[in-house]
């Protein structure tokens, strides 16, 4: 039980990370809030191992790897998650990001061999349908069913989304690239130096950007959610998720993502005034559907396959 938890805490902080760091990238722009976000955490982490006595250094034999995941999962996955907050709201924009189970399934699945059954696909299906529900307005579910005119103009990719695939496309990449780049090195120890040198470009890149403030101007409470964003869906989540990634079956595993989002519109009910509609609390229970379909997928598979057998048998009799 304390596993399952465990597994299931870097998506919640996510989430509620992506309802804290929503308003923040409107008023100090998006490459300075993924530098927050990325480089407390990254030193968090790296003062973390040190007090334990752990792992620090990346093995040589890891460093080409080290090198491809850090800008794929540090650099450009913040600063298209950030970029993409600018224009979505932090459920919808947690939606498009967590349709990198599937991404990730069928990478599992190419390079690790991973088995995906009929059962498996059912519940990557059914948590995809969740996630649209949950993130996508019904007016625009309404007008796609009947092809309307809104649809036509493009409504579904003109506030953000694209930023958030991307981001999703990313982060897919970064949760297979894990596997190669530790091979060698402790999977913590390669989230905190991914975290701090991955930062270092969205800051030099923030100080070039003319259309923001060199620092933003915040309240204490607005730096408090960032320092929330940074710290615990920072450092710990993803310590707890490359680690988790680097140990479990990535397909079960990347599934729970699928929770983020309803994380996210919970924790943007709490402190942003949002609530839930009917169609969301739908495709929150499609998505606990789908978490449960994938990670069981081998069990029930083969009861299903044990009771064909045992009522095949009862015919033949």
């Amino acid at each position: 039980m304390l596993n399952w938890l465990l597994m299931i805490l870097p998506f919640a902080l996510w989430g509620t990370a992506m309802a804290a760091m929503a308003p923040l990238v409107q008023s100090g722009g998006p490459e300075i809030v993924a530098f927050l976000r990325l480089m407390p955490a990254g030193f968090a982490v790296i003062l973390t191992l040190l007090i334990l006595k752990r792992p620090l250094t990346i093995a040589k034999g890891d460093l080409a790897w080290f090198v491809v995941f850090t800008l794929i999962d540090g650099t450009v996955f913040q600063f298209l998650l950030a970029r993409g907050l600018l224009e979505t709201g932090a459920g919808l924009g947690s939606v498009f990001i967590d349709s990198q189970p599937l991404i990730v399934a069928i990478l599992a699945r190419s390079l690790f061999g991973d088995a995906i059954n009929p059962v498996g696909w059912s519940g990557l299906m059914l948590g995809l349908g969740g996630i649209i529900c949950l993130g996508v307005s019904p007016e625009f579910i309404s007008q796609w069913l009947l092809m309307g005119d809104v649809v036509s103009e493009g409504s579904l990719f003109s506030h953000g989304q694209g930023w958030m695939l991307g981001a999703a496309i990313a982060m897919a990449l970064g949760t297979v690239l894990i596997r190669f780049t530790c091979k060698e090195s402790d999977p913590v120890a390669v989230t905190g130096w991914h975290m701090l040198l991955g930062s270092v470009p969205l800051l030099t890149w923030h100080i070039f950007d003319k259309s923001w403030p060199l620092w933003p101007d915040w309240s204490i409470v607005q730096w408090s959610f960032m320092g929330y964003a940074s710290l615990f869906g920072g450092a710990l989540a993803y310590g707890l998720f490359f680690w988790f990634a680097n140990k479990k079956e990535l397909t079960s595993f990347t599934t729970l993502a699928f929770l983020t989002p309803v994380f996210a519109l919970i924790s943007g009910g709490i402190w942003l005034g949002e609530r839930l509609l009917f169609l969301q609390w739908i495709g929150a229970g499609l998505v606990l559907i789908s978490v449960f379909l994938v990670s069981q997928r081998n069990r029930l598979w083969e009861s299903l396959d044990n009771f064909q057998e045992d009522f095949k048998g009862g015919i033949s009799k």
